[in-house]
């Protein structure tokens, strides 16, 4: 440990804890810097589950008995908490969700907000809770690159153009913090959600025990060149503490949380990171591990470069445990994965490597939780389930109606769980019956 990360945390340590009203019945909320749910400890293993509200819809994305048997089979599993999105804008991106919630600026698609509805009804159904996230740092659901393509902040381009090679992606992307006329058109999508009442039970979004929490986006970065991200800074961090508090304005029941990916996501800063995490109307700080994306691992190569790669996850994933212990909130590791040997995509192919990866974050997880630790609960990514991908190079096409986890940025299949994965559902049921165990 740096002299100047122990003064980080030294620092850290004498915030004062947050108090919290008395919390209504079924309500997750935060006591003593920990996950609570009716006065004992909320802890959980979950999964990541974009696409439920395309499912759930009663238009041409719906197939709202996947849906059912997707849930059961979660359920039978112990996975009791599925991030799901919440938000969609058109995106002009060729490989991105569609329809989507949002086609123009405040013109919203009835029957996918429907299809959430149907969602959280489900879930309801199953004591299982959601997280849903209201935007996205990423083209593939549309998020903030398609509302700065309607505010005019341009010119547009997509992830993964050659013509604009990384970093020039995030930092566009993280231009929309500080775009006045994009946060607006955001928030008024955002006050619609959030105010929404469910067409199926009746009741209103904010008197929902069944949404876990709100989440402002899914991997919010302040840039990806540090030169851009360094003085993009105030922005980020204004953006997070003004929209967290429009959300507590509106629904005061639910907890909030960022969607960061931790410090890699934060120009690899830990400061950043715990600064992001800072605001009182931030409840718990968020993780992702993605060691094939940040070059940890070689997906080509796994075999030779898995063990040290996986020191690396480990040593993240402990040093995000000793921030939030220190910012006295819990944690959550919301996104983990790793491809398939041989950066395999079909269902069948071998999950040795995966399963592995799995297991460590399971065992760091459990660990912590057994020690009273912050962290409350994970969420793989990403549930394929009876998804298949629908053409032979893997790619999403617009059309296309057998959602998996990866999203269409991505080959289908390159890090999502199928229900014939037998060996990695046994890693996630071990754990969901250990942690279930737990007192």
């Amino acid at each position: 440990m740096t002299a100047s990360r122990r003064q980080l945390l030294h620092g850290l340590a004498a915030l004062p804890a947050l108090g919290a009203a008395r919390p209504a019945p079924g309500f997750v909320t935060v006591r003593d810097g920990r996950l609570s749910l009716d006065g004992k400890p909320y802890r959980f293993v979950g999964a990541n589950l974009w696409y439920g509200a395309w499912l759930g819809s009663d238009g041409p994305s719906g197939d709202r008995a996947r849906l059912a048997r997707e849930l059961d089979r979660l359920k039978a599993l112990g996975v009791t908490n599925l991030r799901v999105l919440g938000a969609g804008e058109r995106s002009p991106a060729k490989a991105a969700v569609a329809p989507t919630m949002q086609e123009t600026p405040g013109v919203y698609d009835e029957a996918l907000l429907r299809g959430l509805d149907t969602l959280l009804a489900e879930l309801a159904l199953r004591d299982m809770k959601a997280v849903i996230y209201l935007n996205n740092f990423w083209d593939w659901s549309g998020g903030m690159p398609a509302y700065l393509n309607w505010a005019g902040d341009g010119p547009w381009f997509q992830a993964g153009d050659p013509n604009h090679p990384w970093p020039e992606y995030a930092d566009y992307s993280a231009r929309f913090y500080g775009d006045a006329k994009a946060n607006a058109l955001f928030r008024r999508y955002l006050r619609a959600l959030v105010g929404r009442r469910n067409s199926v039970t009746g009741k209103a979004y904010r008197d929902d025990p069944t949404i876990m929490a709100w989440q402002l986006a899914n991997e919010p970065r302040p840039g990806g060149s540090e030169a851009f991200g360094l003085a993009n800074l105030p922005a980020y961090y204004r953006w997070i503490a003004d929209t967290s508090a429009i959300i507590k304005t509106l629904d005061p029941r639910h907890v909030v949380c960022t969607g960061s990916e931790g410090a890699v996501g934060c120009l690899e800063r830990e400061a950043c990171m715990v600064e992001a995490h800072r605001p009182a109307t931030i409840d718990y700080v968020t993780l992702h591990v993605w060691p094939n994306n940040w070059g940890w691992i070689d997906a080509r190569n796994q075999p030779t470069t898995y063990a040290a790669g996986e020191a690396r996850c480990r040593d993240y994933v402990t040093r995000h445990i000793a921030l939030a212990k220190a910012l006295n909130k819990p944690l959550v590791i919301e996104e983990f994965g790793l491809a398939r040997d041989g950066r395999a995509f079909a269902p069948g192919s071998a999950t040795t490597d995966k399963d592995r990866f799995y297991r460590a974050v399971y065992d760091l997880a459990l660990a912590d939780m057994r020690a009273g630790g912050p962290v409350a609960g994970t969420n793989f990514w990403a549930w394929n389930g009876e998804g298949r991908a629908q053409h032979r190079d893997a790619w999403f096409a617009e059309g296309d109606r057998a959602f998996v986890g990866d999203p269409p940025q991505e080959e289908q299949g390159l890090y999502g769980v199928f229900d014939t994965d037998a060996s990695t559902l046994a890693v996630i049921k071990a754990h969901a019956d250990a942690v279930r165990g737990l007192v």
